[in-house]
């Protein structure tokens, strides 16, 4: 304390000295001795144990930030526990997508429905989930992560099981809608992961639970095996009952084994409760003491907490950026769900086609098979992008996919109108879902690389509700009896567009979160006796910005 006095003693000193001067040249060397002192100062009162003191008490304590307190946390069965809770949220998004490519095909025989009328089924869920992200995002911001994660999963629960009941028309459009609000809040989960995993383990657990996704993208397909496969009525139903299976388990899970995120919790002021979730996070994870990690004298350093409104989206620092995200995924958005769209109406058929009554069919068949196939390929690109996501870079990977997927499905399209062989089509179909999964999922990890804190999570929601639009259009356009040619050329399109706009992104591998923006309060620091000219000039800067702390 002593040498902090006496250093606080000459900082002043040389304050009043440059006050005094009317020479620039002195005033400069008042700067850069403050500057030296200043880091002295800062340098003296660190420690590699981070230890603090009031100064109106005398008390000492410890403090720590929350990225280092999830560093000593490390990965563990604890993170592995929300992992699986987010990975059944996500498992619950992907089956209520390619529910719907099956649903679709069904219920136009079933209740004649037109093509616009088959479309509005899908883009009612789509349209649901863009208003999702914009409110159950904010919302997870003012009243916390977990309550948020339970009214997405137990929104998409609850409404549907409905569907499996809804007797007509306008009835299910409600009921997909809703299904929608509660998928639109799946980012929550996500978010939750991302906040407790320490940086080594983040990309690639954040890339693992895409894993979840194509298995129950694969459930959906064997349970329309077994129900729409048969030969009894209504098993629609059970179909749609059977698909709400994985959000139930998430809403139990997340009871269980989900709290509400420390980060959050220090963004608020509750710096106790969230040390008290790290504690019991180090026991989970195998620590006999946590208090060796985390004594009962150390606190969390408060951060402040996000306010960032849409607007601040439209200032010069990121309207390029956020226009070149908003086009990334919307036409990522179109393009993915358009494909499994057209990969089911292509392996799908009608019964009474073989006997020349295509006009009037009765029963909806599926090549479950190959749509089985199709789909399973995304097991491939989830692992190609967390092989290469480091290696190869954000950008190129993303480019190089979303072009190979566009020529995938194009060619998909295309053979099958020049009525080539089964196994040809599946193959084309298998590469194009490799592609389409291995950009997406990079293009996840890359938009929350790029976005600085301010407007991450203002950020991320707005170009996952752009997504929604892209996938509202999809349907439309892809049951839209245009011709399977056509339909190919407005997918390569589609997939060039998004390729054009992800070149046009910053590169974040390797970088820091934020793409390497500090904050202007933050100083890179060396010692007084290694600072250079320059280096003394940008540190007397900084500290002439916050001259008040000396005085």
């Amino acid at each position: 304390m002593t040498q902090r006095k006496q250093d606080g003693e000459r900082t002043n000193d040389s304050l009043m000295n440059a006050d005094e001067n009317d020479g620039t040249g002195d005033i400069s060397i008042g700067y850069q001795e403050t500057a030296r002192l200043a880091l002295s100062h800062s340098s003296v009162g660190s420690s590699d144990d981070a230890i603090g003191s009031d100064d109106n008490d005398g008390t000492d304590y410890n403090v720590i930030t929350m990225d280092d307190a999830i560093e000593r946390l490390g990965m563990g069965t604890f993170q592995l526990r929300v992992l699986a809770a987010a990975g059944l949220c996500f498992a619950a998004d992907a089956m209520q997508v390619l529910l719907l490519s099956f649903l679709s095909q069904v219920l136009q025989i079933d209740w004649n429905l037109s093509d616009a009328e088959t479309a509005s089924i899908t883009s009612c869920l789509f349209g649901g989930a863009m208003v999702g992200t914009m409110v159950l995002g904010p919302y997870a911001d003012v009243r916390g992560r977990r309550p948020a994660f339970f009214v997405a999963s137990i929104t998409i629960t609850s409404f549907g099981i409905g569907v499996a009941f809804v007797q007509n028309y306008v009835s299910l459009l409600i009921m997909y809608t809703m299904v929608g609000f509660g998928v639109g809040g799946l980012t929550v989960p996500f978010d939750i992961l991302a906040e407790l995993l320490p940086a080594a383990s983040r990309g690639k657990n954040l890339l693992l639970i895409e894993y979840f996704w194509t298995a129950g993208v694969l459930l959906v397909v064997l349970f329309a095996y077994l129900t729409l496969g048969s030969e009894h009525g209504d098993n629609w139903r059970l179909l749609v009952a059977l698909s709400a299976i994985p959000c139930m388990v998430s809403v139990l899970f997340g009871y269980l084994f989900v709290p509400e995120s420390p980060r959050w919790l220090a963004t608020q002021g509750r710096s106790t409760e969230a040390m008290d979730i790290l504690r019991n996070a180090a026991i989970i994870n195998g620590h006999a003491d946590p208090q060796e990690l985390f004594p009962l004298d150390m606190q969390i350093e408060e951060e402040e907490e996000e306010s960032s409104h849409f607007a601040d989206l439209f200032k010069p620092k990121w309207l390029t950026t956020i226009l070149y995200l908003w086009g990334t995924w919307g036409f990522f958005a179109f393009g993915y769900y358009g494909t499994i769209l057209a990969i089911t109406a292509i392996f799908a058929s009608d019964s009474n086609s073989e006997n020349g009554d295509d006009d009037i069919p009765d029963v909806a068949e599926f090549d479950y098979g190959a749509i089985f196939v199709s789909n399973s390929a995304e097991f491939i690109g989830t692992t190609i992008a967390i092989l290469l996501v480091d290696r190869a870079g954000r950008i190129p990977l993303q480019i190089a996919s979303y072009l190979l997927a566009g020529i995938g499905v194009c060619m998909l399209c295309v053979l099958a109108d020049r009525g080539y062989s089964r196994d040809v089509l599946i193959g084309f179909g298998f590469l194009a879902r490799i592609f389409e999964m291995s950009g997406s999922c990079v293009t996840w990890v890359s938009t929350a690389e790029i976005l600085t804190t301010e407007v991450r999570t203002t950020g991320h929601s707005s170009a996952n509700a752009i997504a929604r639009i892209g996938a509202l259009i999809s349907p439309f356009v892809v049951e839209d009896s245009i011709s399977l040619v056509k339909l190919g050329m407005v997918m390569l399109v589609v997939h060039t567009a998004t390729a054009i706009f992800v070149s046009q992104l910053p590169e974040t591998a390797g970088g820091r979160m934020g793409g390497g923006v500090v904050d202007s309060n933050d100083v890179a620091v060396s010692t007084p006796d290694e600072m250079s000219a320059s280096e003394e000039d940008t540190a007397a800067g900084s500290v002439t910005a916050s001259m008040p702390e000396f005085t």
